[in-house]
């Protein structure tokens, strides 16, 4: 197999985003398969190098590039694989000079990600197979939750100027799509490295003001103690703000949230949660969640359970804890791995019911959904719609009124 590279893509939106970066870096080049690797748990780091052994049985005579988290953090581990011929850390994976052919035999390239200390702003105008957009806003993090390694993986944060992104987003619209997702690693915490400290929702504004044509502007995964006051106003008042917020939250327990060194507590969330639906009604709520953290007891688990059911939080990403290597968390008495996967598993059936439960509340309501596929995708809340009856073209924005809900989100016929 020639032609341009093959992309393996693991972990966050903003290795999405990076992938396209590197797409384009890399469109000259043959027979190159490239593995943007995620360092989040270490699920995902097995399922990379599985993918690195596949790819390297399936395409012997292949050049392969790793690069992402888990390379940045470890990139012997990742060098020693069979087949791999570069590793690259993050922000060598995105400097066109490292996609040449001669760089292609120069081994390694892995800088000091911690002395990072601004973020160069790519222009992407194609997202591969994908009718919404991910723009980079945000890089890095300068908080230490005890259970994360992605500071060391990504750096110190540093922010996309105002008018990199929004001519990001304008060629984007000028491309087609419809919608644009702003990500980054910790994005709350935009505008904090640049000059007057602006907040997220000010660039949130600008965007929505100089790029006029844009139809949906979505916010990737947030900090509940950080969303400013210009964000709460957009919620509520700009309709091509989506209603939708997806929450950092990890815990339902205070106990456990102070040993995870969160700046959050159970209250701070539920009167962000209030606050939401008092903006939009209808607003859609996701929430990450660890099952199993280090010395959570059945009660401490309890706790968060009984939160997350009282909520009623539609959207959850659970996650049995996951050891990561240099944290303060692998150090603490570890839950048995059995029972973290046994409370993701109460967690997720909890999530379910109250998808279930949510999608109801929504039958017989004009929803305006934006198709990743003829038939099938999100409606403006991120509730998931299938469509019954005549398909439509990818990436059009239909008005649906839904009709049933199953295991699987929302039936709906077209208006």
């Amino acid at each position: 197999m020639t032609g341009a590279p093959e992309i393996l893509t693991f972990g966050c939106r903003l290795n999405t985003y990076e992938s396209e970066v590197m797409r384009g870096h890399a469109a000259a080049l043959e027979d190159v398969i490239i593995v943007n690797t995620c360092a989040v748990t270490a699920e995902a780091e097995r399922q990379a190098r599985q993918a690195i052994r596949r790819a390297h049985r399936d395409r012997p005579d292949a050049r392969i590039v790793v690069t992402g988290c888990a390379a940045q953090i470890d990139p012997d581990r990742w060098a020693a694989l069979p087949g791999v011929t570069r590793v690259l850390g993050n922000r060598e994976k995105l400097e066109a000079a490292n996609w040449t052919r001669a760089a292609l035999e120069e081994g390694r390239a892995v800088s000091d990600i911690m002395a990072a200390t601004e973020t160069v702003p790519h222009l992407v105008t194609e997202f591969a197979g994908r009718t919404r957009a991910f723009v980079e806003v945000q890089q890095g993090c300068d908080h230490r939750c005890t259970f994360c390694i992605i500071p060391f993986g990504r750096g110190p944060s540093r922010s996309v100027p105002v008018g990199a992104v929004v001519e990001q987003v304008r060629a984007l619209v000028v491309s087609g799509y419809r919608e644009v997702v702003l990500t980054g690693v910790d994005i709350t915490s935009w505008g904090g490295d640049l000059p007057g400290r602006p907040p997220l929702g000010q660039l949130c504004r600008r965007v929505l003001a100089l790029v006029p044509e844009l139809e949906r502007l979505r916010l990737s995964s947030v900090d509940p103690v950080e969303i400013d006051e210009d964000l709460w106003r957009l919620l509520a008042e700009e309709r091509r703000f989506m209603p939708y917020l997806h929450l950092s939250l990890q815990a339902g327990s205070d106990i456990v949230l102070k040993r995870m060194k969160r700046r959050h507590l159970v209250d701070d969330v539920a009167r962000v949660i209030a606050r939401a639906r008092a903006c939009r009604p209808e607003l859609g709520i996701g929430a990450d969640i660890i099952a199993g953290f280090p010395t959570e007891t059945d009660a401490l688990f309890a706790e968060t359970l009984d939160f997350v059911r009282g909520q009623g939080l539609p959207y959850l990403h659970v996650f049995p804890y996951s050891e990561r290597p240099g944290t303060p968390a692998a150090r603490m008495p570890a839950v048995p791995v059995p029972v973290r996967k046994a409370r993701a598993a109460e967690l997720r059936a909890v999530g379910q019911a109250a998808a279930r439960d949510y999608h109801a509340r929504l039958l017989g309501r004009p929803l305006n959904v934006l198709l990743e596929t003829p038939t099938s995708g999100h409606s403006e809340e991120f509730a998931p719609v299938r469509l019954v009856g005549a398909a439509a073209d990818m990436g059009r924005i239909v008005t649906v009124r839904p009709t049933a809900v199953d295991e699987n989100g929302l039936v709906a016929e077209t208006l």
